[in-house]
């Protein structure tokens, strides 16, 4: 990586796109090309990936679905991971890409032109941001940060250096879900006045009590941790469960809260709230997890109300969805999930008629084309930084509000809650030396 004192001390459719556009005029409208193309046209693309989990796997694979991409080198704490990724592009392309555990070495290389960040959300920040310095573009996992304040500088750096960043929550580019938010843009749902998402999840939760203990062989542990809190080895805290745990992340409200949410504001628009509140806590399940299993938080948005809610260990959700948004007009509501959408008119008006629908294709394909494309056109891709921070802020307020016991009046000028040191203070990244935040 180049050396700088400031860095560290150690095909979505037509309609979908016309959608957006409109939505999302006013971010737009400042920066509608960015940077040079480090691509042309008919030329390879070269990606790395940064964390290769399970999502991280399932990105990368989608990625090489595209002829034109090459992967050329993948990096992870874990060997186990690493060894997953190499024969993945080795089954794909029949060749063996470089390896590491220092995502910094992804970053030294000048023939990479794009970076995806599947990593933990502790660790979307800093490659995000340095990748962009170095002229890459990214296509980073939701949400963009485990904190407002790294979102602002992610989204910063997308800014400062003019790069294509995508924030990976597909269903932005799913055909069934840009139908339903046409759907309610249309105004035939009446005055929408209340939204409300969910997520019931019957497969999550009681992991049990493991004693802490030694990593695994082949895991770089410390750089896992990277920025956050020094801690003893614990198996729950690792891999797939880092989710459910402070240091890293913020439960299901920024894992699947920001799927959901990003649906809502999609079709509701990017005026932010005036005030948050949350309640929550541990009421079902026995571990050593720190997030709630159960939680609501409520919105207060200038025209209408956005309820959230969640838990663990049961997956009967509103009308028998174990997820879903719900828009409630005077005249009808439109409920989307990821089997269809279906409308239901008021029943002593009739000024719409009822109709379900069924769902489109996978989106994450279109949502990497759509990426891949606005690479080479230099266009905002369907869920630029723009969008991405707003969105994962509304997700973190929820948690912000729940953590600091308190009601969040938000001040969106200066991303902060007015009068409130005790939310504030988790607002901001505080990052384990020497690890630190570019802002």
């Amino acid at each position: 990586m180049h050396t700088n004192s400031n860095h560290l001390d150690v095909s979505p459719r037509a309609v979908n796109r016309r959608t957006f556009l409109a939505a999302s005029a006013a971010s737009l409208a400042a920066s509608p090309i960015l940077g040079a193309p480090r691509v042309s046209a008919n030329e390879k693309v070269n990606v790395a990936l940064i964390g290769c989990g399970g999502m991280g796997l399932g990105d990368l694979a989608t990625f090489l679905a595209n002829p034109e991409v090459e992967c050329r080198m993948v990096c992870d704490v874990d060997d186990k991971h690493i060894a997953k990724a190499v024969d993945l592009v080795e089954a794909k392309r029949g060749h063996k890409p470089k390896t590491t555990k220092d995502w910094r070495r992804v970053i030294d290389r000048n023939d990479i032109d794009a970076v995806l960040v599947v990593t933990p959300d502790h660790w979307h920040a800093l490659p995000t941001i340095y990748a962009c310095e170095t002229g890459k573009d990214v296509y980073c996992e939701k949400p963009l940060g485990k904190t407002v304040q790294e979102g602002r500088a992610m989204l910063d750096a997308t800014k400062k250096h003019k790069r294509v960043v995508q924030m990976g929550t597909h269903w932005r580019s799913g055909r069934h879900y840009c139908e339903a938010v046409e759907f309610v843009q249309s105004g035939k749902l009446g005055k929408v006045r209340q939204v409300r998402v969910w997520a019931y999840l019957d497969w999550v939760g009681g992991i049990g009590n493991p004693p802490d203990g030694a990593p695994p062989p082949g895991v770089d542990y410390d750089m896992w941790l990277g920025p956050a809190p020094l801690r003893p080895f614990n198996p729950n805290r690792f891999h797939f469960n880092f989710r459910w745990f402070w240091d890293y992340a913020g439960g299901l409200m920024t894992d699947w809260g920001v799927h959901l949410i990003n649906i809502a504001m999609w079709a509701m628009g990017t005026e932010p709230p005036r005030s948050v509140y949350s309640i929550g806590s541990k009421r079902v399940i026995d571990d050593n997890t720190e997030t709630p299993d159960t939680q609501i938080a409520v919105y207060d948005f200038p025209t209408y109300t956005l309820i959230f809610e969640h838990q663990l260990k049961g997956g009967v959700g509103i009308g028998g969805r174990p997820h879903g948004i719900c828009f409630s007009g005077t005249d009808a509501t439109l409920t989307i999930d990821e089997q269809g959408w279906e409308v239901v008119s008021e029943p002593k008006l009739k000024t719409v008629e009822s109709s379900k629908h069924g769902p489109g294709p996978d989106a994450r394909p279109a949502h990497v084309r759509n990426f891949l494309d606005c690479m080479k056109s230099r266009e905002q891709p369907v869920e630029n930084l723009e969008i991405g921070h707003f969105v994962s802020t509304v997700a973190h307020l929820g948690n912000v509000a729940l953590r600091s016991n308190s009601a969040i009046r938000w001040d969106p000028a200066t991303e902060t809650a007015k009068g409130n040191d005790a939310a504030n203070a988790l607002l901001r990244a505080d990052y384990r030396a020497p690890w630190k935040l570019p802002v």
